[in-house]
């Protein structure tokens, strides 16, 4: 239930606080003073659309707080605050931040939680009905899934709609594979040839750096080979003088006068050990020279082998080092194509498994529809009749049209047929012309569809919205809707913005939304109306801008009808003064 609502800078209001009782709570007040902002504030906080528009002009941000007592919450609820680790135990406060800049916050008991995470919260917590709700039922997937929703069905909706999905993949992927079997015999001679290609190469990681290597080696024999032997005469053969003479001499006269000073005798083994790497040196250079020897037939197979590796680089359009991948990449598509065979096979049998599944789920959820549509219908049809369509009648015709075989909402297409007056035959709810039966068939679903899911769980959760959903009745009939929200606001939380006395006599509870202005700034004024004051705005509501004593005695009656206790009519200034009393103890007040 929903037990506190506080508003602030939303819209046209600055800040609104409001407590709320269970039953049915009926919001009346003159056309613009504010009655289905209060609308638009819960559809927020229930997860709706959150735009820049809501914040109040001059404002930073936009904020709507609900708390809802949870006494009565079935497991459902309880499961889903339990897995986004939301302790709640007798009260959840809902809160909603909106930012000039567009930003949207959402918080369940001070955590925040992604907003898809706020809607599944908030169609435990909120149902709301609008003043032009009708016009979804012109449309077949409402049609469907209110159906569903009175079949108990809906799970099972979702998981036809999983199973064609699965279907459908599945299907994609096969004609995917069967495309690529019609041209596997082509393209698995291309890949046998390629494959051939780089089984015969056998190309060797960092073999195409060693060929570099070596071509740049033979293609520079002379020069290398002139440079070695003029540094072999200069380390070790020169007769004019060379490195390794020179070093001997030194060392000779280092060790003659090392027992002189100790800091030359450190010298004469860094000396020693020079003389032995120009010794090592010199033999490597000579060694060098040996297997320096030109050899034009093996400068030509580096050649040929580093064209050869080249040329199927380019062919393949990568790098030669990428080639060795390349070659792994051929052997598995060539593995994959010469078991496709056996792969289209397998997914074939997958195919028909999903698609007998699919068929099972869908001929169940079929029945389920089949055994509600006519409860439904006579239901519908009974409070259409009360709502004074005498003689009117709802159908819902099931059939199977094309491409049921393939839909992921199952095999019947739902419609709602209605004839309005006897004797008329059923036509589709969307050509019905009257705006006044559209709204009475819209509220008869409405409450039809309410009452049997409190019926079914036993446990009403949500707090029901009803926005001017008596748009386009009045008289007799109009008392008959109060009476059918008021039965309903018997076994839950029912709040109902209304122009219309007859429903809003029959409120247990009643606020009134009025605008107030000094010349200076605007205030909207929410006011919990009993007694006197409630005879008055009922009678304002009857009488328009001149109240009469009739009218407030005609009020009266209609609370005393409605339930209400009985009130002694006052004169106008003694009303007026009994709603300026009250004004101090409003439920909220907003200035703009």
């Amino acid at each position: 239930m929903l037990a506190h609502l506080h508003i602030r800078d939303f819209a046209i209001i600055d800040s609104v606080e409001i407590d709320l009782r269970s039953g049915l709570t009926v919001l009346t007040g003159e056309t613009g003073a504010g009655k289905s902002i209060l609308v638009d504030a819960l559809q927020l906080v229930a997860g709706g659309r959150a735009g820049t528009e809501v914040v109040r002009h001059g404002a930073e941000r936009a904020e709507v707080a609900a708390t809802f007592e949870l006494a009565r919450a079935g497991q459902g609820l309880r499961d889903l605050l339990e897995q986004q680790s939301i302790e709640a135990d007798d009260e959840l406060v809902v809160r909603r931040v909106v930012t000039r800049e567009g930003k949207s916050r959402a918080y369940l008991n001070g955590q925040q939680v992604p907003a898809q995470v706020l809607r599944e919260v908030g169609e435990w917590l909120v149902d709301i009905h609008g003043q032009h709700e009708f016009q979804s039922l012109a449309r077949p997937p409402a049609q469907r899934a209110l159906l569903d929703a009175f079949a108990g069905a809906t799970a099972l909706a979702r998981t036809v709609a999983e199973a064609h999905r699965e279907r459908a993949a599945r299907t994609a992927e096969l004609t995917a594979l069967e495309a690529a079997a019609q041209q596997r015999n082509e393209r698995l001679d291309l890949l046998q040839h390629q494959s051939r290609e780089l089984e015969t190469l056998q190309l060797q990681p960092g073999e195409m750096q060693r060929l570099t290597e070596e071509r740049s080696r033979l293609a520079n024999g002379g020069r290398l080979a002139e440079a070695a032997r003029a540094a072999i005469g200069l380390l070790f053969e020169s007769e004019d003088g060379n490195a390794h003479q020179a070093t001997s001499r030194a060392l000779a006269l280092l060790r003659g006068v090392a027992v002189l000073d100790p800091r030359v005798a450190a010298l004469v083994p860094v000396i020693d050990e020079a003389l032995i790497r120009i010794d090592d040196a010199a033999g490597e250079l000579t060694r060098y020279l040996d297997d320096l020897d030109a050899d034009p037939a093996r400068q030509e197979q580096v050649e040929q082998r580093m064209a050869a590796i080249e040329a199927l680089a380019r062919k393949h359009r990568v790098s030669p080092g990428e080639l060795p991948a390349k070659a792994a990449e051929v052997a598995a598509e060539r593995s994959r194509l010469e078991q496709l065979d056996h792969d289209v096979a397998r997914l074939r049998d997958a195919v028909q498994a999903s698609a007998l599944r699919w068929r099972d789920l869908a001929s169940r959820l079929s029945a389920q529809r089949r055994a509600a549509a006519d409860l439904l219908a006579r239901e519908i049809t009974t409070r259409m009749q009360r709502l004074g369509m005498a003689g009117g009648r709802f159908e819902i015709q099931l059939g199977t049209g094309a491409g049921a075989e393939t839909s992921p909402h199952g095999l019947d297409q739902v419609e709602f047929l209605v004839s309005a007056n006897a004797g008329q035959p059923p036509r589709p709810v969307g050509k019905v012309a009257s705006g006044g039966e559209l709204s009475r068939l819209s509220l008869a679903v409405q409450v039809t569809t309410a009452t049997q899911e409190l019926a079914a769980t036993g446990t009403p959760l949500r707090c029901m919205v009803f926005d001017e959903v008596d748009s386009g009745v009045g008289g007799a009939v109009a008392e008959i809707v109060g009476r059918e929200l008021a039965a309903l606001g018997r076994s839950a939380q029912v709040l109902c913005v209304t122009h219309l006395p007859q429903v809003a006599a029959q409120g247990g509870s009643h606020l009134r939304v009025a605008k107030l202005s000094d010349g200076k700034a605007t205030h909207t004024q929410i006011t919990t109306l009993e007694g006197a004051a409630r005879v008055e705005e009922i009678a304002r509501m009857l009488g328009g801008v001149s109240i009469t004593d009739k009218a407030r005695e005609h009020a009266s009656e209609m609370l005393e009808a409605g339930g209400a206790p009985r009130a002694q009519p006052v004169p106008p200034a003694a009303a007026a003064k009994a709603l300026r009393a009250r004004a101090p103890r409003a439920a909220g007040r907003s200035r703009r």
